[in-house]
């Protein structure tokens, strides 16, 4: 007979696009683990609320999406190093003591698809990561963990990116506008929303070569804008963020359950499912 299934969801607004209840039902299938995970519409000031009500009616863990990721982290009692410096939280649980703990697997998930899912080096690259808002924020210790030699923070507003940089002293990362970045790049990632209006970020050609991997933390059923300019720049590689949405809810189901789950197949069903 099977026990009580664990509940688990993710919070959003909107919310009927995410595919993330489709990911970790798959998820539990292929390790077994009785769980139902939903979708839940929170409204735009009923976060808070909505977050106590879930963990005292016992259910175990959350996704947190737009926009309530930087509410999340104020609402986690207890951080790991990486929610800390995001300055956000996709990641909810509740321990033994009750605390609501929080965490940011979005660099972990980028920094695995990069790695594991296309073969990309990130140790001793030359990075450069487009827009300074809280997506930027929330990859960068993962990726500054793979020692990249460099990495330019380049943005619209300079002091953003100064300020991003500010958070991490000591460190290889540089902040520059979006015109005035020297020399070419080994891994260029967009982490602005321009892709979702269209837009390119205004940066020069002369940033792309044959050897240039080009990333997207945006996907669609289509080629992003942003990749495809960099194609027509001959960028030797273009990726899009699907693979980073699924490698870190891997690792929140690894956080939750204590298993991660093997994705490529997940990968491959959902790029199935755009076409």
């Amino acid at each position: 007979m099977a026990g009580p299934v664990d509940s688990y969801a993710v919070m959003g607004n909107p919310i009927a696009h995410s595919k993330s209840p489709v990911i970790h039902t798959l998820f539990a299938d292929q390790t077994n683990q009785n769980l139902r995970y939903t979708a839940m519409l929170v409204e735009i000031n009923g976060f808070r609320e909505a977050v106590e009500a879930f963990f005292e009616n016992g259910d175990l863990g959350l996704s947190v999406t737009v926009p309530f990721k930087e509410e999340a982290w104020q609402l986690a009692v207890k951080k790991t190093s990486r929610a800390e410096k995001a300055g956000a939280v996709n990641t909810l649980w509740q321990d033994e003591n009750g605390h609501i703990n929080g965490d940011n697997t979005d660099g972990l998930g980028l920094v695995a698809d990069l790695k594991n899912n296309n073969g990309i080096e990130i140790k001793n690259a030359r990075v450069l990561v487009l827009g300074a808002g809280g997506a930027v924020r929330g990859i960068l210790e993962p990726l500054l963990s793979e020692q990249p030699s460099e990495i330019v923070i380049a943005n619209r507003t300079l002091s953003k990116a100064e300020n991003l940089v500010e958070l991490f002293p000591g460190s290889p990362l540089s902040a520059s506008s979006f015109g005035e970045m020297e020399g070419y790049f080994d891994l260029i990632i967009n982490g602005t929303s321009a892709s979702l209006q269209g837009d390119l970020p205004p940066i020069p050609a002369h940033v792309i070569t044959p050897s240039t991997c080009c990333y997207d933390m945006m996907y669609g059923a289509e080629e992003t804008v942003f990749n495809r300019w960099c194609r027509e720049q001959g960028a030797g590689k273009t990726i899009d963020g699907l693979g980073m949405l699924v490698e870190q809810a891997a690792d929140q189901f690894a956080i939750w359950r204590g298993v991660r789950p093997a994705t490529n197949l997940m990968l491959d069903l959902l790029r199935a499912d755009l076409s």
